[in-house]
């Protein structure tokens, strides 16, 4: 482990107080000139986090597309991986240390993460057939499984109803899904596998834990019911293959990009209006030629009005969910924006790219 030195930091997950101070403002300098007629415009932002600033970039840690990155639970700490078959550790809030660099846990690039649930550890996926476990109060690798026969695109964790057991999902070009057991001493065999009948690129747990969605090759969204170990339903509606699906935060509606830049918001309630459960049908994110995996996500200190998604076009388009209209198109990035995830607590974005790096950015509250 390559380690970013930080006062007293021996590679645990040290979680940062948040601030407690009010919103405060921050004047911005717009221009300036010698001219009385063009004296500075000075213009007051009102800040809406405790972040630094309104953009903070986080860069340095790796050579290559940056494939996934999200916030802990706590929104304290953010991971991310790359195709350069690195994992870094990042500090949220000032002054946003990178303070670990995983470089051996894999041997090719890693293509998705999720923090743990229930205990300090970080699961990841690669193009190496494999999911590990990573112990963060560690930083050393506790679990390495030979998960599938091929590449694994996507993970995502539940806590199973009533148990409290930690269950993780694996999506891999071999056609299956995998369940397996959580925690550092769960069992190395898979507690269910699922066949797809082709490569699959996303997986996404229902709230309940009782069901697993996972979008395929044959640009369906194939629904697995846990327990009765069978296929129970498909979610249909795009045109081309699924790249990540992402459930919302009350557990009715799950977004999923696709290869043909059509974002749909499916309703997956027990009881669902609309005959086809397609909610929404949203539009503005290119995804491009190059068949990336973009991954979206739903914003989270408001309870999911809005959703976001990144794109070929090197920005990042938020929607809000009620009218399906574009509320922010967010430049920065230099390369393709291949990952977002919002912040639990505060009206904060993470964004990953192609051009290696990641920018945090505040947006204003949604309204109430």
């Amino acid at each position: 482990m390559s380690k970013r030195s930080a006062p007293g930091d021996q590679g645990a997950l040290m979680k940062r107080a948040r601030s407690s101070e009010p919103e405060n403002t921050q004047q911005v300098a717009i221009s300036s000139s010698n001219n009385q007629r063009e004296q500075a415009l000075i213009r007051s932002v009102k800040r809406t986090s405790s972040l630094e600033a309104p953009i903070v970039s986080l860069a340095g840690a790796h050579g290559a597309e940056i494939l996934s990155c999200r916030f802990d639970p706590t929104g304290q700490n953010i991971a991310a991986c790359s195709a350069d078959r690195g994992i870094s550790l990042w500090r949220t809030y000032p002054p946003n240390t990178n303070y670990g660099l995983l470089q051996t846990v894999h041997k090719a690039p890693v293509l998705d993460l999720r923090w743990s649930l229930s205990s300090p550890l970080l699961y990841t996926v690669s193009a190496d057939h494999t999911l590990a476990y990573t112990d963060l109060s560690s930083g050393e690798r506790v679990r390495r499984l030979r998960a599938h026969r091929e590449i694994i695109n996507a993970i995502d964790t539940t806590l199973a109803s009533g148990a409290g057991v930690e269950l993780v999902a694996t999506a891999s070009d071999d056609g299956t899904v995998r369940v397996w057991e959580g925690g550092d001493e769960g069992s190395k065999e898979s507690v269910a596998v699922f066949e797809v009948g082709c490569p699959a690129t996303s997986v996404a747990w229902s709230a309940d834990g009782a069901i697993i969605y996972a979008g395929a090759l044959d640009n369906e969204i194939h629904a697995f019911d846990l327990r009765k170990k069978e296929k129970v339903g498909s979610l249909t509606g795009h045109t081309d293959t699924p790249s990540s699906l992402a459930l919302s935060p009350n557990g009715e509606f799950l977004l999923s990009a696709s290869f043909s830049s059509q974002t749909i918001i499916h309703d997956v309630r027990p009881f669902s209006a609309a005959p086809n459960r397609i909610h929404r049908v949203l539009s503005g994110a290119p995804a491009g030629f190059e068949h990336t995996l973009l991954r979206g996500g739903w914003s989270r200190e408001d309870g999911g009005r809005r959703v976001a998604l990144g794109g070929a076009d090197r920005t990042v388009t938020i929607w809000d969910v009620d009218s399906g209209r574009i509320l922010y198109k967010l430049p920065g990035h230099k390369g393709t924006v291949t990952s977002v995830d919002f912040h639990p607590r505060e009206p904060i974005i993470l964004t990953g790219s192609k051009d290696a790096t990641m920018l945090l950015g505040e947006i204003e509250p949604s309204a109430s």
